[in-house]
């Protein structure tokens, strides 16, 4: 059985437009070298040659995954804790605000080890997780938050939750049509989706190129610019009603993927580079490391 996905034709659009950009690392688990490829009709860039659903776990198995361990292990991950602790009040006030709901349903896909939503309980939402590594399901489970595997996703009663979201989570899914449909039936009547992802046509990863952390293949199946995300949400008839910049991300991804291209953190060379990318992307949101998309029906 071959355990290998390769693409003729884009996963967004379906164009047979693509072509080979360069070559990556992965440098979390297994050091293996994966193809980046670029769509020329949407601009989506995708990892050529992944792993199947079945196949990919063992390359999620790394103490330093962040999502799946919540370690603290290493200056640079001490550094995310932080940061995260902030960045999760600032999750629950946009999705109040622009949900227009401060008590409601919520389902977080991908949950990892449950910090959103045990941050949303206290907000005082019905909360829901689904996570596919059962490590980051007993994690979150322990600390007293629902979460499932993610297959229950398709077992879900339609227009079950006010609010769902995706941290980081929607270049890891491998079904991605059949993912987002599934996503848009679950919502209410006027409820929000809450979509964040890098953004490769950031400055940072500009600077970074083949060793900009955010490509993270073979996890990161698809790297998205504002351009083919807003082409997927089109073809399943959903509505872009914002984008919100995550201006943390550039200084996190810019630690991590100068010691991928040096062998060591560049403490003042990486902040500088995420600086750099943050004011570029000041006159223009598209251009942020990280954007969150907040999506209706």
């Amino acid at each position: 059985m071959d355990q290998r996905v390769h693409y003729s034709e884009c996963p967004v659009c379906g164009s047979p437009d693509v072509n080979p950009l360069f070559s990556a690392r992965d440098h979390t688990v297994s050091g293996q070298e994966f193809v980046i490829w670029q769509c020329g009709a949407c601009t989506l860039r995708f990892t050529q040659d992944v792993p199947t659903a079945e196949a990919i776990g063992p390359y999620y198995k790394a103490e330093s995954y962040i999502s799946h361990t919540d370690t603290s292990k290493g200056l640079v991950n001490r550094l995310y804790q932080r940061v995260r602790r902030y960045t999760l009040q600032q999750k629950v006030r946009l999705i109040e605000s622009s949900s227009g709901i401060r008590r409601g349903t919520v389902l977080d896909v991908g949950c990892g080890t449950g910090a959103f939503l045990r941050t949303m309980k206290e907000a005082g939402w019905a909360v829901q997780g689904l996570e596919p590594d059962p490590d980051a399901r007993r994690l979150a489970s322990d600390s007293g938050v629902p979460v499932q595997p993610a297959e229950v996703l398709y077992e879900l009663p339609q227009g079950s939750f006010d609010v769902i979201t995706l941290w980081h989570v929607l270049e890891h899914v491998h079904e991605l049509h059949r993912y987002i449909e599934q996503l848009k039936s679950l919502l209410k009547p006027g409820g929000r989706l809450f979509i964040a992802v890098p953004n490769y046509t950031a400055l940072d990863a500009d600077i970074y190129r083949l060793y900009w952390a955010a490509y993270d293949v073979p996890r990161h199946l698809y790297h998205f610019s504002p351009k083919s995300l807003e082409t997927l949400l089109g073809r399943h008839g959903l509505r872009l009603l914002e984008k919100r910049p995550m201006w943390f991300d550039s200084f996190y991804i810019s630690l991590l993927s100068s010691r991928y291209q040096k062998g060591s953190t560049a403490w003042i060379g990486a902040p500088l580079a995420g600086l750099r990318s943050n004011l570029k992307a000041l006159g223009n949101k598209d251009r942020c490391s990280s954007i969150t998309y907040v999506i209706g029906k």
